[in-house]
């Protein structure tokens, strides 16, 4: 049985749903916006999260209100095909991933009601227990770069591993002092972020200074060229794919077949194309691991969920929050232990 077999006929019974706002000013060039979604029926309600990134999306929205016709008897699979009928936003987004970012929020939400409603958890519904999580802290090295806040954390946290988004600015120097912490599980380097305030050039040079002074290191969505693909090609079973992978056919459409990828809920919209690359993953000998979208609110802690039910061992990108701000003591460490609610899909 796959896994969406195991909650596709989930009924879900739905009255209303409403919508709340959450902010935070996460830079002083960079205000996080995101909604979280509420839907509710026979006195239990289901908990879903917006991670759409641009601001003036979440302020249509909420204006908007609840617009959607989602009241009705469901099943998750019913549900989800209704959902993907609506227009969930108006007009059209400029870009068409926030669609499934948008799509992933009510799914999960309608996921979690449904558990509810049913006495169950994630965990029983899967054939899964949650285990400890593994997990990374992702974030850049400034322009100019600098390993100053790695090594404020390392001090903090002599365990923490990083995944660490490159750029044409690292130097040889800084690679090395890097490759001396002996923490950098992946290096991202942006190079399928299109259109986007984080698009990275490819650059052949860095690709090759960084795989070789980081044998060790995962390297993230880089860039395929005539001059970076014969760069990549000897660490080919190092590479791996976060923004291109939204479907098994996807992965399936990669030029290596993979030996790990980025398995990011948000970017495939729908619980049914979630669970279809959690079996395929697993099916084919393929690794995976989680990553966040700059969660506010509850969708942070089901990633996290995810996580511990699929990947706990991996590098996941699902720190807790506080780990995209400045470096603080007494934060949860690696391994997460994840509270699972006794039903849904939420975490206390």
């Amino acid at each position: 049985m796959s896994l969406y077999e195991r909650v596709r006929d989930l009924p879900l019974r739905i009255e209303e749903y409403s919508l709340d706002g959450l902010e935070l000013q996460a830079r002083a060039d960079f205000l996080r916006k995101t909604t979280v979604i509420r839907v509710r029926g026979d006195g239990e309600e289901g908990i879903g999260e917006d991670v759409t990134y641009e601001a003036s999306e979440h302020d249509r929205l909420q204006e908007r209100g609840p617009y959607l016709p989602l009241a009705g008897e469901w099943t998750i699979d019913t549900f989800s095909h209704h959902l993907a009928r609506q227009a969930l936003f108006d007009p059209p987004p400029e870009r068409e991933v926030y669609v499934d970012y948008r799509r992933w929020a009510f799914e999960s939400a309608a996921l979690d009601l449904a558990l509810r409603q049913a006495g169950i958890s994630l965990g029983d519904a899967v054939g899964r227990a949650p285990e400890p999580v593994h997990f990374v802290v992702s974030m850049g090295l400034g322009s100019p770069p600098s390993t100053e806040r790695a090594h404020a954390w390392l001090a903090l946290y002599p365990e923490l591993r990083f995944k660490l988004d490159a750029s044409s600015e690292w130097s040889d120097d800084l690679i090395a002092e890097l490759a001396a912490t002996g923490a950098v599980d992946s290096v991202d380097f942006k190079g399928h972020y299109r259109g986007t305030t984080v698009e990275t050039p490819p650059d052949a040079d860095l690709y090759r200074r960084v795989a070789e002074a980081l044998p060790d290191a995962w390297l993230e969505d880089p860039a395929l060229t005539e001059e970076t693909t014969p760069v990549l090609t000897p660490h080919r079973d190092r590479v791996t794919w976060d923004a291109v992978v939204h479907s098994v056919e996807d992965i399936e459409g990669l030029l290596w077949p993979p030996k790990t990828v980025n398995v990011k809920p948000s970017r495939f919209g729908s619980i049914e194309r979630l669970f279809a690359a959690y079996d395929y993953c697993e099916s084919r000998g393929i690794g995976a691991y989680g990553g966040g979208q700059w969660e506010l609110g509850p969708g942070r802690g089901q990633i996290q969920l995810l996580a511990s039910l699929f990947h706990p061992e991996t590098p996941n990108d699902v720190a807790p929050r506080e780990f995209n701000l400045e470096p603080v003591p007494a934060l949860p460490e690696s391994p997460l232990t994840v509270a699972a609610r006794a039903t849904g899909f939420f975490v206390e």
